[in-house]
């Protein structure tokens, strides 16, 4: 005969704790893993581009050795951290319609990357520094990118076709336009302000999808 169960007592597949236990249990790491990645953001917006995980542990109000538990080295911290901004990202993106005139969709379009931007600007500054060692890093900007890139293929649909040949040379010209590299030269090596990056922006898209017997 086999062991009787307590009545009324349910328990976790496999590990013979209460399903309550093992469900609190994941809350609280959750929570915990949630807090190191806030308190790894908040530090680089901060200004600390290279936090320490000890500077992250204080930060978190935890114990280094519980970072490392939850976090098994930096790599697996940028994947994490990197989610939590795309997640930002897309509570801040609002649908653009492709049915406006050209003007109009690359106004709404460079605003709207002016401010998603502005938001990863910190973090995309620290990655700069830290990319030629870490491999996350430089998938985290590639995942920015293949974002923008299917925005771009959307929304200026008729005037990426219209370019045939040099279609693919359209879309990966305006990317480049839309993106952290040309946004932290306007910003940071010319000196912009945000209002007047955004309109350099603009020019260069506008002039990009304009249709050549217009010009």
């Amino acid at each position: 005969m086999g062991r009787a169960e307590a009545p009324g007592r349910t328990e976790a597949p496999g590990r013979g704790e209460p399903a309550g236990r093992v469900d609190g249990r994941t809350a609280r790491a959750e929570r915990t893993r949630a807090a190191i990645v806030e308190a790894h953001l908040a530090l680089i917006a901060e200004g600390d581009l290279r936090p320490t995980g000890e500077r992250i542990a204080d930060r978190a109000g935890i114990s280094l050795r519980t970072l490392w538990t939850n976090f098994k080295d930096m790599e697996t911290l940028f994947e994490a951290s990197g989610a939590e901004l795309l997640r930002q990202q897309d509570a801040a993106w609002r649908p653009i319609s492709p049915t406006l005139p050209l003007a109009k969709r690359v106004d709404a379009y460079c605003r709207q990357r002016a401010k998603l931007l502005q938001l990863i600007a910190p973090s995309a500054r620290a990655a700069q520094m830290r990319e030629p060692s870490s491999a996350q890093l430089r998938r985290n900007r590639l995942k920015h990118i293949a974002r923008v890139r299917a925005e771009v293929e959307q929304l200026f649909a008729g005037e990426i076709d219209r370019a045939d040949p040099g279609r693919q040379q359209v879309v990966d010209a305006v990317v480049v336009a839309s993106t952290w590299p040309a946004w932290s030269t306007l910003r940071d090596g010319l000196g912009l302000g945000v209002d007047a990056a955004r309109a350099v922006m603009a020019r260069t898209i506008g002039a990009l999808l304009a249709d050549p017997t217009d010009r």
